[in-house]
């Protein structure tokens, strides 16, 4: 999704709003009396010319010393007026700004589940920036238009109509005339319309990619330093704010044309309505008083045709931030969920199967191929190879991250691909490598796994684990803060957490991409203690990156170049010489020369 938008299959500012609209219903709830009231609140800016035409006509013109008592009735109408429509007003703006807010929070829902439902393969093709900006800030636009500059664009055509209207029928004649001098901005603005579109587009595009090159750094701020590429990194950043500020700069520029085309337009509307009604009221077909209250109602109409303008600058904006949330929502899930309508998994310990599995990434060659595998319940696999052979690709599959391009992944029976998420979630659980924390408590993080878990079950969970006495070390036990991404704690500890949130998640089939981070010989020790006692009645698939974790196994499966070479016990592989015995002997050596200690084969 690149910052300029495709032209084929582009939809047009209507139809985004149509679909933009469809898929926020609560602001079209009372739209229409809305409207109404943004209407009737337009009609209190309206009274006071008339009020200085009657006043002017009734003897104040003449010079014949009228009483205030003479227009004082036209003054109170015209306060009651404009205090019943400010009343209108206020009421308008408070159901606009409630039914914006309820359909907008509903439309940045739908979009957050969305990004979360698109497969992993599809969010790591587009920039994590990209994928906020559109669920925040591109949705804060669409906001600030409907709550502030769509409503001035129905005030304004209020306006534009009842000044019209009141024109009219003091004179036609300059009426025609001031619609003469703005008719030539009329039929310009469907051109500037469009190329402010095209614009704005590119404007909201480059917000996304700014986003995205200024978080990166943020978050990796450690390797910045450590690395020291600051100058680098800031170059990236004034790239991505230059790009955003030229595209600005560009729309501005074109927003500049419009209002001061609108100025020139009003300019020529309040001269030629003196000429003309000077000319016309020499020769007696008009009142002094029409003539006054003819110039301030052309301020009338001059001020919302340069709100106008203002306010297609900032649709476009809008549209073009609607469009990229819609753009986003069309975006297929690939993974789809079949919901309710899904097949539910018996209990139990459930094996797996791949049947003639083939996956490849979307226009490159084959990662797996013609995979045909079955796991038995309650075994412990092993899975090794060489960085690129395809372990990863298989524990996603196993997982339904991704669904493979051929063949069936089977939990039991089932095609995983019938089974709803939440079902296929309680039983089947990956622990990644680095396992996630969030900003908040100890406790927080670990509901994660099971929500409604009391603090006993959480504790017992600890002890089961082997994990007591670490817990114990804690000073706020489970009210301690584990930091943005857990950096309060240690790598190895937030391994340890990683370990009892799956406890309490309780699943029948564990994949665990087993982490490489070096860790204290005591904090191994506990992590492969509470693996063991993790993994105890459990089917799993772990990808061993670790001498041990192979050797422990009840089964390995080895990888080469997207294929099953292998299959067996550690002992049998290695005494079948092939690749899984070149990867052994690897093992061995970087242990020997990690201790400065012969190491013995336990074959």
């Amino acid at each position: 999704m690149s910052a300029q938008a495709p032209e084929e299959g582009r939809l047009t500012g209507i139809a985004i709003l149509r679909r933009g609209l469809a898929l926020s219903p609560a602001i079209k709830e009372g739209l229409g009396l809305t409207l109404v009231l943004a209407i009737l609140s337009t009609i209190g800016g309206s009274v006071i010319p008339i009020v200085i035409k009657q006043t002017v006509d009734s003897g104040l013109g003449k010079g014949n010393g009228t009483e205030l008592s003479d227009v004082a009735g036209y003054l109170f109408a015209a306060l009651g007026i404009i205090v019943v429509s400010g009343l209108l007003a206020y009421w308008m703006r408070v159901r606009l700004f409630v039914a914006s807010e309820r359909g907008l929070a509903q439309l940045r829902v739908d979009a957050f589940r969305h990004v979360h439902d698109l497969s992993m393969l599809t969010q790591n093709a587009e920039r994590r920036g990209v994928l906020v900006s559109r669920v925040t800030s591109d949705i804060d636009q669409v906001s600030q238009f409907l709550q502030f500059t769509g409503i001035m664009m129905v005030v304004s055509l209020g306006q534009i109509v009842v000044a019209t209207a009141i024109m009219a029928w003091f004179s036609w004649q300059l009426t025609i005339v001031v619609w003469v001098c703005f008719l030539p901005l009329a039929i310009s603005l469907k051109y500037f319309a469009e190329r402010l579109s095209r614009a704005y587009d590119i404007v909201r595009g480059t917000v996304g990619e700014m986003l995205a090159v200024i978080a990166e750094p943020v978050v990796g701020a450690s390797v910045v330093r450590a690395y020291a590429i600051e100058r680098r990194t800031q170059e990236r950043v004034d790239a991505g704010i230059g790009r955003n500020l030229d595209a600005n700069v560009r729309a501005q520029k074109l927003v500049a044309v419009t209002f001061a085309s609108a100025g020139v337009a009003g300019g020529l509307a309040n001269a030629a309505v003196i000429a003309f009604g000077v000319a016309i009221g020499l020769s007696g077909q008009l009142s002094m008083g029409t003539v006054i209250a003819f110039a301030f109602l052309v301020g009338l109409f001059v001020g919302p045709v340069q709100m106008a303008t203002q306010v297609l600058t900032d649709a476009q904006n809008a549209i073009a931030s609607w469009r990229r949330v819609i753009e986003l929502l069309d975006t297929p899930a690939d993974v789809v969920d079949p919901g309710a309508a899904g097949t539910t998994l018996p209990g139990g310990v459930l094996g797996a199967r791949f049947e003639g599995v083939t996956f490849a990434y979307p226009g490159g060659p084959d990662v797996l191929k013609d995979i045909d595998v079955e796991i038995a319940p309650r075994q412990r696999v092993a899975i090794v190879g060489e960085t690129g052979s395809g372990k990863t690709t298989f524990a996603k599959l196993l997982t339904r991250l991704m669904d493979p391009t051929v063949g069936v992944v089977r939990l039991g029976d089932t095609d995983i691909s019938q089974v709803s998420f939440d079902d296929l979630r309680r039983h089947v659980l990956m622990v990644p490598q680095e396992g996630f924390l969030f900003d908040a408590t100890l406790r927080d993080n670990l509901l994660y796994g099971k929500k409604d878990a009391a603090e006993t079950e959480l504790l017992e969970v600890f002890d089961r684990l082997g994990l007591a006495d670490w817990y114990a070390s804690l000073p706020r036990g489970l009210d301690s803060q584990v930091g943005q991404r857990g950096e309060s704690l240690s790598a190895g500890e937030r391994q340890l957490v990683a370990l009892v949130r799956s406890a309490l998640a309780d699943p029948e089939f564990i994949v665990l991409d087993e982490a490489t981070s070096a860790v204290d010989p005591q904090t191994e020790l506990r992590a492969t203690r509470a693996l063991d006692r993790l993994l105890e009645g459990r089917s799993s698939v772990t990808i061993a990156h670790r001498l041990s974790t192979a050797e422990n196994a009840d089964r390995v499966l080895v990888f080469d170049a997207g294929r099953l070479v292998e299959d067996g016990t550690h002992a049998e592989l290695v005494r079948l010489g092939g690749v899984y015995a070149r990867l052994h002997a690897s093992w061995v050596a970087q242990a020997s020369l990690a201790t400065h200690q012969p190491v013995v084969d336990p074959v």
